[in-house]
């Protein structure tokens, strides 16, 4: 008899319940829903609405239970560092959001206490303004720890909402810039170094069965999304990776941490992986496509957009990783200015955007085989790029790397394999 599993994964701007089994060996797949997911403004900032997220999860769990009513076990994966403050069983509120820049005045009060290269020595952890370390901080600032007794990243949260039971999954802490690379916990001495509150305890491995939720079992999968993903991967031997969505996450499988000078200048961060290192950096993703696309031409599709930027023969590129493309209020506006206004046509900004994003991961992989003293030859690109032809080719010309793109839900069949080996 077939044993039935539900991933819910979780993006930036989109959730999926997807039903998995195995059948011929292979796992086999099917989404019963997708919800819109996404940051709202409040009083300036950008928060994130954790109530719809758990009732669109709910809906989608009861969507899934009428089509298979013999589910086994669910997980949930998201993505990383953002988390929810509690006061006992109550939610602090609001749930800030990644992208909010609330952090600015708290990383140069953090590397007063910690310089970045103590940080990255510690943890391997890349910088990045939004790290779960610097949100802590600005929490610390404005009084928002006063009285917290515990933190759920929000997979985790999620979980606990549905079973009952708190947990911290392993790879998704280790992007909050708190995880001893050596160790694999929360580093004590960060902790203490920055007057935080004693509410990081041990870390679990995926695939512990956590409770249940309406007779399924709740287990904790590789709640980041990206650890999700790479887990997915049918990969031959260990090759780079891009899992590509609103970012693009380069990296490959090491069997530790690299934490060297080298590692810190590029920016590359080790985070968890199922029974290995994840050796990896953020990337700009699809994020700058999707902001063109609402604001020049919501109305056409993305074939469309793909077309207009092959016909064009705008040879402008931006830095793809530069903070002004972070959040900006108008994307057609920041791409202006670093073009120095060169861009005409619908298809000049797609062209430029697909360009840029090439080349960047171009220079990502050349800093990762010199950091890992490796060569390779493939590229593996998973998630929403993967479907993108015209980004596969310039990323393959750009890296001169055999591109394999598999256009699969890489994160969903992670997520669903993890829970499978679980249930052996």
């Amino acid at each position: 008899m077939k044993r039935y599993y539900l991933a819910i994964d979780i993006g930036a701007s989109s959730g999926r319940h997807i039903v998995g089994w195995r059948e011929d060996g292979k796992i086999k797949a099917k989404e019963v829903y997708r919800f819109p997911s996404g940051v709202q403004e409040q009083n300036g900032h950008l928060v994130w609405d954790v109530d719809a997220l758990l009732s669109h999860v709910k809906a989608g769990i009861a969507a899934a239970k009428a089509e298979f009513p013999e589910i086994v076990s669910l997980s949930v994966d998201t993505w990383a560092v953002d988390y929810v403050l509690l006061r006992g069983e109550e939610e602090v509120c609001p749930v800030y959001a990644y992208r909010d820049s609330r952090t600015e005045a708290a990383i140069p009060k953090v590397h007063e206490i910690l310089p970045f290269a103590e940080l990255y020595a510690k943890t391997g952890c890349q910088f990045q303004p939004f790290n779960s370390i610097y949100q802590f901080y600005a929490d610390k600032l404005t009084g928002r720890l006063e009285g917290v007794t515990d933190f759920l990243m929000i997979p985790e949260y999620l979980l606990w909402k549905l079973c009952g039971v708190k947990s911290r999954e392993y790879t998704n802490a280790t992007t909050t810039g708190m995880v001893n690379a050596e160790t694999g916990k929360f580093d004590p001495e960060i902790i203490s170094a920055l007057g935080l509150p004693p509410i990081f305890p041990k870390l679990q491995k995926p695939g512990t069965v956590l409770g249940e939720y309406e007779g399924i079992k709740c287990v904790l999968c590789a709640t980041h999304d990206t650890a999700s993903a790479v887990e997915g991967i049918p990969m031959d031997g260990s090759q780079p990776y891009i899992s590509s969505g609103t970012w693009s996450l380069l990296g490959v499988k090491t069997p530790k941490p690299i934490t060297n000078t080298a590692s810190r200048a590029a920016n590359y961060s080790n985070e968890g992986g199922v029974g290995y290192n994840r050796y990896q950096k953020n990337i700009m993703g699809m994020w700058l496509v999707n902001e063109l696309q609402k604001e020049l031409c919501s109305g056409l599709g993305f074939a469309e957009i793909v077309n207009a930027a092959k016909e064009s023969c705008c040879d402008a590129l931006i830095d793809a990783n530069a903070p002004e493309f972070l959040a900006p209020k108008s994307m057609k506006a920041a791409f202006d200015t670093a073009t120095g206004g060169k861009l005409i046509s619908i298809g000049d900004y797609f062209r430029c955007a697909y360009r840029s994003l090439a080349e960047s991961y171009a220079k990502a992989l050349a800093e990762l085989e010199r950091n890992t003293g490796k060569q390779y030859d493939k590229l593996y690109i998973v998630g929403g790029g993967a479907k993108n032809e015209f980004l596969n080719h310039l990323t393959a010309k750009a890296t001169g790397k055999r591109v394999v793109a598999l256009p699969i839900e890489a994160t969903a069949l992670g997520n669903l394999k993890i829970q499978m080996e679980a249930d052996l």
